[in-house]
């Protein structure tokens, strides 16, 4: 095992930067002198560099489908979920209207007023983005608001590359609210609103009513368009085909499935598989 020569690169989603630091330091505990080399960014964006050549051991994405849509199998052999989350509202006890928002009159703050500054993640590089999508289109059927999906995708005031760009806009009072994961809130210490479990992406046994939600993107060549369906959300693991420390990388995915990472996933806000 080249331990002593190659530093174990990692590509993962933002969303994912505690646990996998957190893992990283039990590995340290075998080998100490390690070097790692950590790079993140939106799912789409991570899957789409190792498509274009990226060479790295190990990629962890917030969606198990971007590996089917972009890496297998010429780029990866296969992928494992080891991890859902949920959709939530985040905010600052300072954003505008925190003091009267609750899961029910959540879009009526949003819209209501203006000077309130809400924000997702960009769609086309980040599952959270079109989630948040999903979530707005799943919203106006459940609360039966026609039109709602338009009014939010038409108002929202910042869009960024990926989930943990809102969390530290949020901390930096830039945005009032963002659409964000539990488990990114939860990390960050923020105040969030939970949404009903028909529209927050979290129940498998809901999958068939989530498919309503459908968000075009672009697909794997210029001018090709995709389709994503709303599904549970299920983050993903893998080992790229030109990883050059495989054995060192199933070691950190043994790491991060097992008892100690299910244990690191459970305190940072997501739910182990």
């Amino acid at each position: 095992m080249k331990t002593d020569m190659d530093a174990l690169k990692i590509l993962h989603a933002g969303a994912l930067r505690k646990p996998i630091k957190e893992c990283i330091h039990i590995l340290w505990q075998k080998y100490p002198d390690l070097k790692v080399e950590l790079d993140y960014a939106g799912s789409r964006a991570c899957a789409n560099a190792v498509a274009q050549g990226k060479v790295v051991d190990i990629i962890a994405l917030a969606d198990y489908k971007v590996f089917n849509d972009i890496l297998i199998p010429k780029f990866v052999d296969t992928s494992f979920v080891f991890a859902t989350d949920q959709m939530v509202l985040a905010f600052d006890e300072f954003s505008h209207g925190s003091q009267e928002i609750n899961n029910h009159n959540w879009m009526d703050i949003l819209l209501g007023e203006g000077y309130i500054k809400y924000a997702r993640s960009d769609h086309r590089l980040d599952p959270c983005g079109y989630r948040t999508l999903m979530l707005w289109q799943l919203a106006e059927k459940y609360y039966n608001r026609p039109g709602l999906y338009n009014l939010l995708e038409n108002n929202w005031s910042n869009l960024y590359p990926k989930s943990i760009d809102i969390a530290i806009a949020l901390l930096q009072g830039k945005i009032d609210y963002g659409f964000e994961y539990l488990s990114v809130a939860k990390q960050m210490d923020m105040e969030y609103i939970q949404f009903p479990p028909e529209i927050n992406l979290s129940d498998p046994r809901l999958a068939d009513y989530y498919a309503q939600a459908i968000v075009t993107v672009e697909g794997n060549y210029p001018g090709l368009e995709m389709e994503i369906v709303g599904a549970p959300i299920e983050f993903s693991v893998a080992i790229p085909k030109n990883s050059n420390q495989k054995e060192l990388a199933q070691e950190f995915i043994n790491i991060l499935t097992g008892p100690q990472g299910e244990a690191i996933l459970d305190q940072n806000g997501l739910i182990p598989c």
